[in-house]
């Protein structure tokens, strides 16, 4: 198994949130205590030809939208780096019924939802497929879980399957691999499990990253790990491996600023990277020329 495979059996990743008139999707926030509790995903794929730029403009609409609405709950843009060439929107809430109550205040708000469907309409043109479902956090499967993602610039997720009818050996992986990695300072990573929206028995991970060096920097882990494993931890983890993980599968998605809906507190951490993506603001009136 390959080393980052290693890393990666000890976390679940996110999935996403229910596609709602083409986009009550995009609407997402972070607690400030760390990762959301519940995490909704939407997943765009594009046509050949109309990513980059092209996608960027009309999902500018759903951004304009929401700003002009100020509305409170924010999301995050990801953009694939490998696989099929997709989009990801991720959603966080801090329970299933913030989520409930932030779809009910969209759909009252009607110049928003008609803004929202305008906006859906016109990306539809550039998708091929678009799906969604939902997770919920995994705080005993995770490991240093980041307070915040301002600076961060990319993600790296992996997506497990479980055999049916082995949770426990899954539990015992998870826990053997999360053991030997506290003995290495550098790495962390987040956990969700899917509830909706995937088979069951899927988990997602999603290790942060502030450049693509660190990437690097993992691959060079993989000594650390086996000496904190040992040769009898080594020959039990491949034992659990081949009996449990079903598929897996890892890729790597940068976060795209003219894309995500930021929250302020992202825009003051880094305000040249956000920025980038923050709509241009309505032209003030000129007032008229005094009467003589």
């Amino acid at each position: 198994m390959k080393r980052i495979e290693l890393k990666r059996l000890a976390l679940l990743v996110l999935v996403s949130s229910v596609l709602c008139a083409a986009v009550g999707m995009v609407a997402a926030q972070e607690t400030p205590q760390g990762p959301p509790k519940v995490l909704t995903i939407i997943r765009e794929f594009v046509k050949p030809g109309k990513s980059g730029m092209v996608h960027e403009k009309s999902e500018s609409a759903f951004v304009q939208a929401f700003t002009r609405a100020k509305w409170p709950t924010h999301y995050l843009a990801l953009t694939s780096l490998s696989g099929k060439p997709r989009a990801l929107f991720l959603i966080g809430y801090d329970s299933f019924a913030a989520w409930e109550k932030d779809n009910q205040a969209t759909e009252k708000n009607a110049a928003l939802a008609q803004a929202l469907d305008r906006a859906g309409a016109a990306d539809a043109e550039l998708l091929s497929e678009v799906d969604g479902g939902t997770a919920v956090l995994r705080p005993d499967y995770s490991l240093r879980p980041p307070a915040g993602i301002a600076n961060m610039r990319y993600f790296e997720i992996s997506l497990f399957h479980v055999r049916q009818g082995h949770d426990k050996d899954w539990d015992d992986l998870v826990k053997m691999v999360m053991a030997a990695y506290e003995k290495i300072p550098d790495a962390h990573w987040v956990t969700y499990e899917s509830i909706y929206g995937q088979p069951e028995g899927t988990y997602l991970v999603f290790t942060p990253l502030k450049s693509l060096a660190e990437v690097d920097q993992e691959m060079g882990q993989n000594k650390q790990f086996e000496a904190a494993m040992g040769e009898e931890g080594l020959k039990r983890f491949r034992e659990l491996s081949a009996a449990t993980i079903e598929s897996s599968q890892s890729n790597l998605f940068q976060f795209a600023p003219k894309m995500s809906y930021p929250m302020d507190e992202w825009v003051k951490a880094d305000p040249d990277f956000w920025k980038a993506g923050a709509p241009a603001a309505m032209p003030k009136k000129a007032k008229p020329a005094a009467k003589p």
